[in-house]
């Protein structure tokens, strides 16, 4: 039998990150957990979910990270390699939880669009 692991990347301390987890223990569904703040995701794996998960989603400009950064910096996260790049160096800023499961790639967190995913 072919099976893809579920994975789930975000910030342990993250609300939404905590409600997600919890949504897949209540579910019995086995995943991993990545820690942005330890292993932060790879140019690669970004350009990945940008293929699922608009750039405008992805990038989360309602957080704290993104108010910090200068104008300059945000200005240039218009640019989509620009903002792979602060991806990868600042993960923070990443829309979390992102959740990988059988090649889909969804990035936030309600229990209808968890529903959705593992149907």
């Amino acid at each position: 039998m072919y099976f893809m692991a579920t994975k789930l990347y975000g910030i342990p301390n993250c609300d939404t990150v905590k409600k997600a987890r919890a949504w897949l223990a209540e579910n019995g569904i086995e995943y991993e957990f990545v820690d942005f703040k330890k292993s932060a995701p790879s140019q690669a794996l970004l350009e990945e979910w940008l293929e699922e998960v608009p750039l405008d989603i992805l990038l989360n400009k309602r957080g704290t990270t993104w108010r910090k950064l200068g104008e300059e910096e945000k200005a240039a996260a218009e640019n989509r390699d620009a903002a792979v790049g602060l991806m990868v160096r600042q993960p923070s800023i990443i829309k979390r939880p992102v959740l990988v499961h059988s090649g889909r790639c969804v990035c936030g967190f309600t229990a209808d669009m968890y529903q959705g995913v593992f149907k």
